[in-house]
């Protein structure tokens, strides 16, 4: 199993005794909180940052007045539960994690604070009854890139409207509930279009790399990138080899954009890491996760590279442009 654990821990100063105290003890101390996703956390260094920043505009410092463990299970399932329970058995004061982690969390206590961070809903998943009274011992921030598939699926015909075929690479790994929903949704619109659409599903980097050979030999013109916390692990991969195959992509995530993707749109996720950590913080100063309601996104962004659209040979349509929030030159 320890080569599933990523840790980063802030407990130099108190030992290895800290785990063996009491939970109210260690809350007087040093508070510890797991943070634990299903995927790598190499990637995800920028989502660490703003958890760490919404902890300090709660009046947390990690390493001064609040502790963190870190854990990864890899891109794999089934080191989740066992990851959990490390962490219940360290007593920690709260938990945070993506989807998957929150459930396998939710599943293993109902007294640690869970806090989650999900493109999914959160009701419709299981992690709590209600967005407003979320009553059990989880609330979070939901980013909903599912919601908007519809969205980015009409924004990629806007650029590409010659486009015959387009190609869209859908997560089929454990969790990839909201996946299944965009791909739905994604499927309906373009049916309603007249698109046609080339589904292809990924679940490991060589799966990835199968996919645009697919795309390519079946004649796709763009690519749609549908939302996935493998596919944001790899999203310098995906942006190689879009413009490796002369793919015009759009991603949910803007940090694809700024890596040399095409087009983004979606929410904000290390904001809702930001927003998360303001919560982990009022939890750990003593407010309840049933009395804290979800947090739903406000803003949704599009941004386009236009150095990418230039190497594509894209011309850029004025009215994508003109609703760009930002356009990386």
């Amino acid at each position: 199993m320890a080569s599933h654990i990523e840790r980063r821990t802030f407990l130099a100063a108190l030992g290895g005794a800290a785990a063996a105290w009491p939970v109210g003890v260690r809350a007087q101390q040093r508070p510890v909180i797991g943070f634990l996703r299903d995927t790598s956390l190499a990637n995800f260094t920028h989502f660490m940052a703003a958890f760490d920043q919404g902890l300090k505009e709660a009046g947390l410092i990690p390493g001064q007045n609040v502790a963190i463990e870190y854990r990864s299970a890899e891109d794999q399932a089934h080191p989740l539960p066992a990851l959990v329970a490390d962490l219940v058995r360290q007593q920690v004061a709260l938990m945070v994690g993506n989807t998957a982690s929150a459930l396998a969390a939710k599943a293993a206590t109902t007294t640690i604070p869970i806090v989650f961070v999900t493109g999914n809903d959160p009701v419709i998943s299981g992690l709590v009854p209600s967005l407003n009274r979320p009553a059990g011992n989880a609330t979070g921030v939901m980013f909903l890139s599912s919601a908007v598939g519809t969205k980015r699926l009409e924004l990629l015909r806007q650029l590409v409207p010659k486009a015959v075929a387009i190609a869209m690479l859908v997560d089929r790994t454990y969790g990839a509930t909201d996946a299944e929903k965009e791909r739905r949704d994604v499927q309906a619109a373009a049916q309603a279009f007249g698109q046609e659409l080339i589904v292809v599903e990924a679940g490991s980097d060589r799966d990835i790399e199968t996919a645009f050979t697919t795309f390519v030999q079946r004649g796709a013109g763009a690519l749609f990138v549908g939302i996935s916390a493998l596919f944001n692990s790899r999203r310098e991969r995906l942006a190689a080899l879009a413009a490796r195959h002369a793919l015009a992509a759009i991603y949910p995530w803007r940090e694809a954009v700024q890596i040399g993707g095409l087009m983004s749109y979606g929410t904000s996720i290390p904001d809702a890491y930001r927003q998360a950590g303001i919560y982990a913080g009022r939890i750990l100063k003593g407010e309840k996760p049933a009395d804290l309601p979800v947090i739903q996104p406000t803003k949704f962004e599009l941004v386009i590279n236009l150095t990418t659209a230039k190497v594509l040979g894209l011309e850029i349509p004025d009215r994508l442009l003109a609703l760009a929030d930002e356009v990386i030159e």
